[in-house]
């Protein structure tokens, strides 16, 4: 086989088609070669073309008018190979790829909707206050032991709850005490009371074993002295109400003072509902 460079011939944009006896020709007045094989030994079908023979010839960037050199190879057809994957392709910047339509659209519609979806879980999560308020006495069951001058009193009083949360509240425990002239007559502990529902409220009645004797043993002539019609004391009643929501427990406490007709067994008026005790002393009704 001959000399590979002896079978082509150069052609450019001026030069009348010259030949030359190697792979490129430089006599081009503008300098725009190609390179083609040559007329009368051309390769026809079924020749075979050894690839050590295309390889020896250079990589040759023709440019014209409407081209220019390829800034990152500068025209030799290669990169350096550090370089191989800090590259990319080099697309115009007319493609539409690099202008996504309504990107502005689309990223502000994304903002708008995180921010809204946030702004509903702050909104329905946001711990809220749960309200505690006196529902006042609901009866009143008086008995006497004439022997130790004793006044029994187990008084029934209710606590309004009311949750403010979109989200169940659970009543864990309430502590109730009672006094009379500060000194305390009852005490009383309930535990795993009720569960509340979201926006909802709820009146617990419990009751409240209490004893008058001892240095008030001159209640027990008050209570039992005929010549009075009713027979009012006024006792003291604190309750402290420990509920749990959001992982966290929170406690209100509340006190009221109240009429209670020691002579004689009285229902103010009925509770809604009532829970069975769970522990302590006194009960739920």
């Amino acid at each position: 086989m001959g000399s590979t460079a002896s079978r082509y011939k150069t052609f450019g944009g001026g030069g009348g088609g010259n030949d030359s006896s190697g792979p490129l020709a430089s006599g081009s007045p503008n300098g725009n070669l190609g390179v083609l094989p040559s007329r009368d030994e051309d390769i026809g079908e079924g020749t075979a073309v050894a690839p050590a023979d295309i390889s020896q010839f250079p990589y040759v960037e023709f440019t014209g008018r409407d081209s220019v050199t390829c800034p990152t190879c500068q025209g030799t057809g290669r990169i350096p190979r550090e370089q191989e994957n800090q590259l990319v392709a080099l697309i115009p910047y007319s493609d539409q790829r690099l202008k996504p339509r309504r990107t502005k659209l689309y990223v502000l519609l994304s903002v708008f909707s995180c921010l809204l979806v946030s702004g509903l879980i702050v909104y329905f999560l946001f711990p809220r206050s749960v309200d505690v308020t006196n529902g006042g006495i609901k009866s009143a069951l008086v008995t006497f032991n004439a022997n130790t001058s004793t006044v029994y009193i187990n008084i029934t009083s209710s606590l309004n709850i009311t949750n403010n949360n979109f989200y169940s509240v659970y009543v864990m425990n309430i502590t109730s005490q009672v006094q009379h002239l500060k000194t305390v007559i009852g005490t009383a502990r309930f535990t795993n009371v009720t569960h509340i529902a979201p926006l909802s409220q709820s009146q617990i009645d419990f009751t409240i074993n209490t004893e008058i004797s001892n240095g008030l043993s001159y209640v027990y002539y008050y209570c039992t002295l005929p010549t009075i019609k009713v027979h009012n004391i006024v006792v003291l009643i604190q309750s402290t109400v420990t509920t749990s929501y959001v992982c966290h427990a929170e406690q209100d406490s509340i006190e009221s003072y109240e009429y209670v007709d020691c002579g004689s067994n009285t229902t103010y008026h009925h509770g809604r509902f009532g829970v069975a005790p769970a522990g302590g002393s006194g009960h739920l009704v």
